[in-house]
């Protein structure tokens, strides 16, 4: 059976994992322990089977996904320009399609990104391209299109970043982003094998607990649980460890390799301790294309679709691809002590010097 060390978040109390000093500002303690990653529950897919036993050492982490206006102050202080800000640069990008397929025109390689146009009516729900488009100008500052902004959005979550986007954050505000397995065993928040981060019903006394999709996917949102897209982070509860939007809201980057047999490699271990992830990406449904892991799910996700806002749920997605639903929060090593400074503050920090990435 599983064991986890309940210590939660609590900075003064590190029994498990203990580090020394006070915590990185906006940042949680997640205790070691050992817990049930995965799942044996017929009623998921097949990428997150089996459950096996992972061990954990303690980490610290983002209280909360990263925002708008954090993320303005690394633009701001780096001049950082993401890759939906830059044109697509073919020679990279026919390494991800099957060989012999033809350049498409300029206009196709124009600056952009992913975003989400619900549909007019019932669609398949296997063909992905009935409600994603690619959009000239979108971004993260603009992300359903050159109209759009974040003016009003400061504390919703920053979506529209590639997962190189994210590693860069990551590395001026001196921290990382999480193994798949830190960022699974953090959301359980100290539970064991429970289908949500708050437990097993999906409203508990008949509350929201997290931004999903209700009504027809992809049709209509009816925003029963107050939003149509994104909501600012902290709208639901915190889940055990103090942690918010660890489900739904947006998807949200982890470092590793997207592998679909992840799962079953580390199954046949007694104990998998070696958190490094895989070498390398394989997803035999769309061979060419490099994905890196994403968890939590999303304000799209419904029952009647992929209902991935449950821990065990995963995905790869192309690191060099930003969308509508995606962002990302970081960790810092328990054993690394030396940032001293949140993102946008006037301190100095030392950045990691983790290989993860």
């Amino acid at each position: 059976m599983a064991s986890f060390n309940a210590n939660a978040s609590n900075p003064d109390d590190r029994s498990g994992g203990q580090v020394h000093g006070k915590a990185p500002p906006g940042t949680l303690w997640i205790p070691d322990g050992t817990f049930l990653m995965g799942t044996n529950d017929k009623e998921s897919f097949p990428n997150e089977r089996p459950a096996h036993l992972v061990q954990v050492r303690g980490f610290w982490m983002d209280e909360h996904d990263v925002t708008n206006a954090e993320f303005s102050k690394f633009v701001e202080a780096t001049g950082y320009v993401t890759t939906a800000e830059r044109k697509i640069d073919w020679e990279e990008l026919k390494k991800e399609v099957p060989p012999g397929t033809p350049k498409p025109d300029d206009s196709a390689l124009a600056a952009g990104a992913l975003v989400f146009t619900p549909t007019a009516g019932p669609v398949p729900l296997n063909d992905l391209s009935a409600w994603w488009r690619w959009v000239p100008g979108a971004n993260w500052r603009h992300p359903e299109g050159p109209e759009s902004s974040i003016q009003g959005r400061e504390n919703h979550p920053v979506v529209q970043v590639s997962w190189h986007d994210a590693v860069a954050y990551a590395h001026w505000a001196g921290k990382r982003l999480p193994t798949e397995a830190e960022w699974e065993f953090a959301a359980r928040g100290g539970l064991e094998s429970k289908r949500y981060v708050w437990g097993d019903e999906f409203k508990p006394g008949g509350q929201y607990m997290a931004n999903t999709w209700q009504g027809l996917f992809p049709v209509t949102n009816t925003a029963e649980d107050g939003f149509v897209g994104t909501s600012p982070v902290g709208s639901f509860p915190a889940n055990g460890y103090g942690l918010y939007d660890m489900a739904g809201n947006v998807w949200q980057w982890c470092s590793d390799w997207y592998r679909v047999d992840t799962n079953i490699e580390a199954a046949s271990k007694n104990v998998c301790r070696d958190l490094r992830g895989p070498t390398e990406s394989y997803d035999p449904g769309d061979p060419y294309a490099p994905k890196r892991v994403v968890k939590g799910g999303s304000f799209l996700c419904n029952p009647s679709y992929c209902e991935s806002y449950r821990p065990s749920a995963r995905r790869g997605t192309p690191p060099d691809t930003g969308s509508s639903h995606t962002g990302f929060r970081c960790v810092i090593s328990g054993d690394n002590a030396q940032v001293i400074r949140s993102a946008g503050s006037e301190l100095s920090f030392t950045k990691s010097t983790s290989s993860d990435q």
